[in-house]
């Protein structure tokens, strides 16, 4: 059970009630009719990162679906939440890569999504045996990684939210859906 397909999605909801307004982060997403099973995070060998609406063609409701999902929620007024997924894909397609789930207050979408693409490199970079120095900037570890030649891309998928004003729960959703066919 490899999957042979990833894609990205995100979504938002603002609702009353909390698990009502995860439904609508699900629905934002396109991803509310599956039945999700959170699985840690490795990006599979040989894996085809698709878009999202190649992805949903993919799916059916009710079906059993293997998902990274990062997700956030609040119901403080204009607090700022975020989602984020980070992923890092080795050059050799053989070995496997990393997924990152981060989920954050304060941040902006940009902030939390460098985040969680530093935190998958990072991952795959200390299996790769890359040597690098963990208190630099990202933009500096970005070069060491691309110069190595062993990461070939990173990348993330953020969704952020104001809290609602009037204190609606507001809930935030970033995922990687994993496909077999």
């Amino acid at each position: 059970m490899v999957p042979k397909r990833l894609f990205f999605t995100k979504g938002v909801g603002k609702h009353k009630e909390r698990l009502t307004s995860f439904e609508l982060a699900l629905r934002d997403a396109g991803i509310a009719a599956q039945n999700l099973v959170r699985v840690s995070s490795i990006f599979p060998p040989q894996a085809k990162l698709i878009t999202r609406k190649e992805g949903l063609t993919y799916l059916s409701p009710g079906e059993v679906v293997f998902a990274v999902v990062a997700e956030n929620s609040t119901r403080e007024p204009h607090r700022l939440v975020a989602s984020s997924i980070g992923v890092a894909i080795p050059t050799d397609r053989n070995t496997y890569g990393y997924l990152s789930e981060h989920h954050s207050f304060g941040e902006t979408e940009e902030q939390a999504g460098e985040y969680a693409e530093e935190l998958a490199a990072e991952m795959l970079a200390t299996t790769l045996d890359v040597d690098f120095d963990p208190d630099k900037s990202w933009d500096e570890k970005k070069e060491i990684y691309r110069i190595s030649n062993k990461i070939v891309r990173t990348a993330n998928v953020t969704q952020s939210a104001i809290g609602d004003k009037r204190g609606l729960w507001t809930t935030t959703i970033a995922a990687a859906i994993l496909i077999f066919e």
